[in-house]
This record gives structure tokens, C-alpha cells and sequence, in this order.
């Protein structure tokens, strides 16, 4: 069992530090303007194909491993590189990658490798912390109709993939295909508190959809690419957490109080030694995660699950401490820090909350001790 990522894979790590060197500047410029994420930025990840790089050769990637995606995942989160990585190859690249024989979503897997097309899972409706295999959406003689609520950077998105139900008892549930610019499609605006990823209302009436995979698969389907989601952005948060941290140590290396750095009196060291231990626990539930992912499905679900409330953990609280550490500062607009604690409580519920990731960790153990 092996957790380094291999000399190639740092190279790509040390490849996107630099492009995203400057992630922060160009995420604080986005939210002085109407743009729904950094275009040229976009661009220039879509030419060096890293969109494609966990997509299989026949399918039009690059047919690399998800490690690949966990460390390109964790530098975006460094920066807050204000880019549709996430939702458009962590989630929906992942999720259209647990079909098989399927030549619709092999064909939209081509457009996403290539950069043509960007996509958005959109799974959450009002009321809900998590997916749920019986959505109020309906597919009815090949419309869909229905309500998405918070679908992460709906307004970048040229595709849609909906979960929805094809009966009215809700047990032929799956997930169909939706194009953006179709007739019967709007977005309703949703100021997320994080501002720096644009969120949206989906609203759908009548809209014509392809569906992905076959009738029964819906559950299936779900179950796998939420997992391989749960790792990739577990690494996205760890990046967060190391940056937050990384960021505050600086700053209490230099801020002085009754004539003493801040960073000298021991209930900040202490502090700062927490947040360490965490992100340190934070990796290793990671690395097992990125391991499970490609090497041992059978394990998966008990390691993303732990992945995610590690992470989440690692990152709320960097951030809540980075905060408070910065002082009053740390609570102004000007501040870059307010951005990590954003992002915080943002991932914090994307994907189910804690309750429900520790709900999935029990019954994962459950089920392999029985």
C-alpha cells in the first residue's frame, strides 16, 4: 500500500502552483465584477488538458488516474482559483465516468476532454442537505420538469446532469441530460456566502433530456460518484485548510501585541498546533481516499466518508482560527482570509453536511463488519 504520489504527479503539482500563483488576485478581482469565473484562467487549464487527464483515451482524455484530479484538486482549493474545476471535472467529468456503455455520456466525456462544453451536476432541491433517490423532478415522454436548488456554477455551464424520477411513485429514479440553452431552461441567482463561486436556481419545464445509463442504475450510479466526489473535494478543502494555515502563521509572525509578536504567546502557538495536527490528519484520510479510488473500491466508502469530515473539519476550523487570529482584520472585506472561511461554510453542506458523511461512515462500517 503505497501513499506518495509518484514523481510525474508532483511535477503536475508543481505545474499548477504556478499557474495558479496568482489564484487569490483573480478571485478577489472576480468579485468586483460580473463575470461568472476567470475565463482566460479556464482557458489556459483547458489547454493543458487537465480537464481530460482522469478521462479514458477511448472516450477522448488523457486516460490518467483520479490522483491526477486530487492533486490538481488541491492546489485549486490553495488559491481559490476561481474556476468551474470542481463542479464541471471533480463532479461531473467523475460522475459521468461511472457509466458504462453508455454513448451519450461517452460523447459528452469527449466534449469535456476536448474543452468544448463545461458541466454541472445538479442534484440538491429545497429541503434537502444531500442527493436523494426519490427527486421531485419528473421526466414524463422525454421532459423533464422540476427544481434544482444551489447548482454550483450553473451559469458557466453549456450541460446539465439531473437527477429525476421517470414514474410517479419515485422508483425508476436516474439522471438525464440537460442542455443549458434549451427551451424551458432558467437560473435564478443564488448569493451563496461564497461569492467567488457563482451558484444558481435551476429551473426546468418541459425541457427535452437524454438519459444517462439504463432504468435501475440511478441508486447505483449515485452511490459511486458521490464517493470519488467526496475524496476529490476533501483534497480541494485540504488545500484551503494549508493555505489558511500557511497564511495566518505568517501574519502572527509580524502582528505585535503589548509590545510582543503575537505569534510568541503560547495560547496562539497552541492554537496553530491544533490546526496543524488536523490538516495532517485531514492528508492521511485523504491519501487513503485517493488510494481506495483507485485501487480499492470495496473500501471507498468508508474513506471518502472519512475524507470529508476530516477535511471539512481541518477547513472550518483553519478558518474560523485564521480569522480570529487576524484580528480585527480578519473579519473586513480587504481581507484575503474572510475568503478561506467562506469556502469553509460553503463546502461544508456541498455534497451533505456532516451529519450526513458521518450517517455514510457508519454504515459503511456496518456493513463490513457483518
Amino acid at each position: 500500500m503505497n501513499f506518495d504520489f509518484s514523481a510525474d504527479q508532483e511535477q503536475l503539482r508543481d505545474q499548477a502552483k504556478r499557474l495558479f500563483a496568482d489564484g487569490l488576485v483573480r478571485a478577489r478581482a472576480l468579485l468586483e465584477n460580473p463575470e461568472t469565473h476567470d475565463k482566460s484562467l479556464w482557458v489556459q487549464v483547458q489547454e493543458l488538458g487537465w480537464p481530460a487527464a482522469a478521462i479514458a483515451e477511448a472516450d477522448g482524455g488523457l486516460g490518467l488516474s483520479a490522483l491526477e484530479l486530487c492533486v490538481l484538486a488541491e492546489e485549486v482549493g490553495r488559491t481559490l482559483a476561481p474556476i468551474p474545476f470542481s463542479s464541471s471535472v471533480l463532479h461531473a467529468s467523475t460522475a459521468l465516468q461511472q457509466l458504462t456503455d453508455c454513448q451519450v455520456a461517452s460523447t459528452l466525456l469527449g466534449e469535456l476532454a476536448a474543452g468544448e462544453k463545461t458541466a454541472s451536476v445538479a442534484f440538491t432541491e429545497r429541503g434537502q442537505a444531500a442527493w436523494t433517490e426519490r427527486p421531485e423532478a419528473r421526466v414524463s415522454t422525454g421532459k423533464l420538469s422540476g427544481r434544482k436548488a444551489m447548482v454550483a456554477d450553473a451559469p458557466v455551464a453549456d450541460v446539465f446532469i439531473v437527477s429525476a424520477c421517470a414514474d410517479d411513485d419515485g422508483q425508476d429514479w436516474g439522471w438525464w441530460l440537460v442542455d443549458a440553452q434549451a427551451p424551458g431552461v432558467s437560473l435564478v441567482p443564488v448569493e451563496a456566502i461564497d461569492r467567488i463561486r457563482r451558484h444558481a436556481d435551476l429551473h426546468l419545464d418541459d425541457v427535452s433530456c437524454l438519459r444517462l445509463g439504463s432504468a435501475g442504475q440511478g441508486s447505483v450510479l449515485a452511490e459511486r460518484a458521490l464517493d470519488a466526489a467526496a475524496v476529490l473535494s476533501a483534497f480541494e478543502q485540504l488545500g484551503s485548510a494549508e493555505a489558511a494555515l500557511e497564511s495566518t502563521l505568517e501574519y502572527v509572525k509580524t502582528r505585535q501585541a503589548f509590545n510582543r509578536v503575537v505569534g510568541g504567546y503560547q495560547a496562539v502557538k497552541h492554537s496553530l498546533a491544533d490546526l496543524y495536527v488536523k490538516n495532517q490528519l485531514a492528508r492521511s484520510h485523504c491519501y487513503y481516499g485517493a488510494w481506495a479510488l483507485t485501487q480499492a473500491p470495496a473500501q471507498l466508502p468508508r474513506a471518502a466518508a472519512g475524507a470529508r469530515l476530516a477535511a471539512t473539519e481541518a477547513l472550518c476550523q483553519a478558518a474560523e482560527t485564521a480569522v480570529e487570529l487576524h484580528g480585527g482584520i480578519g473579519f473586513t472585506w480587504e481581507s484575503d482570509i474572510q475568503l478561506f472561511y467562506r469556502r469553509a461554510r460553503l463546502m461544508a453542506t456541498q455534497l451533505g453536511g456532516r451529519a450526513f458523511w458521518a450517517r455514510r461512515l457508519k454504515a459503511a462500517l456496518l456493513r463490513e463488519t457483518a
